[in-house]
């Protein structure tokens, strides 16, 4: 039986549409299952806190590597990265809108993050003052988003793969630098950053997808676009 055309054209938006799928539902579903465990203190506490009693070392190199997550730190790099492509597409159609995307989601870190800290009211760990409101863990989200959105707004203006790799590797050091620094000072549980993480891959999985998709997109992901 011959194959239309128009199935020929649907299977790639098909496979898209589940990948897509896969990048918003597995970390949401992880996100959930984490703090589920948080709130009940649930036996993924006991892993959690085992883990940390081996990997906590604090020295002056994981207190570095957590400074990437500082706002100090992050955010300036994430307000040259969109100013820079502010300037390049300044004039393409509607080219404000994935700049001020990027904005908000960075915007709204703390306002996600902050209520999950009263809701769960977790403890920090023996390296830590007394205290609660250590998860999810604010440095890791703000380093993620900063330099995540950095990297998918420029990543479409370089051109040649070496250039293009070399910044998602940058991004992904950062992102992980900053992590391992966190739990390695024993400034948050493992469990803190990858809930951190899990929001983080679904705020930046909706940004791809408008940077892929509608007019604005368009512009952004065209390598030859800018003054």
């Amino acid at each position: 039986m011959p194959i239309s055309g128009n199935q020929v054209r649907d299977e790639p938006t098909a496979t898209y549409s589940r990948v897509l799928a896969l990048l918003l539902s597995l970390p949401a579903l992880l996100f959930v299952l984490i703090t589920w465990q948080v709130v009940t203190d649930g036996p993924l506490i006991r892993l959690d806190e085992r883990a940390s009693r081996e990997l906590v070392h604090p020295d002056r190199y994981s207190e570095l590597l957590a400074d990437l997550g500082n706002v100090q730190v992050a955010v300036p790099v994430l307000v040259v990265a969109l100013g820079f492509v502010a300037l390049r597409t300044r004039r393409t159609e509607r080219w404000w809108l994935p700049v001020a995307a990027a904005a908000l989601l960075m915007a709204l870190v703390p306002a996600l993050i902050i209520p999950l800290k009263d809701l769960t009211d977790r403890p920090g760990t023996p390296a830590v003052p007394p205290g609660t409101g250590y998860y999810p863990s604010g440095h890791t989200a703000t380093a993620a988003i900063a330099y995540g959105c950095s990297t998918l707004l420029l990543l479409p203006r370089l051109r040649a793969p070496l250039a293009r790799g070399a910044l998602v590797a940058g991004c992904v050091a950062l992102v992980l630098g900053a992590s391992y620094g966190l739990v390695r000072r024993g400034y948050h549980w493992p469990l803190d950053v990858a809930a951190s993480w899990c929001l983080c891959a679904v705020l930046l999985s909706s940004l791809w997808l408008l940077l892929r998709r509608g007019p604005a997109g368009a512009a952004a992901v065209s390598p030859g676009s800018g003054p």
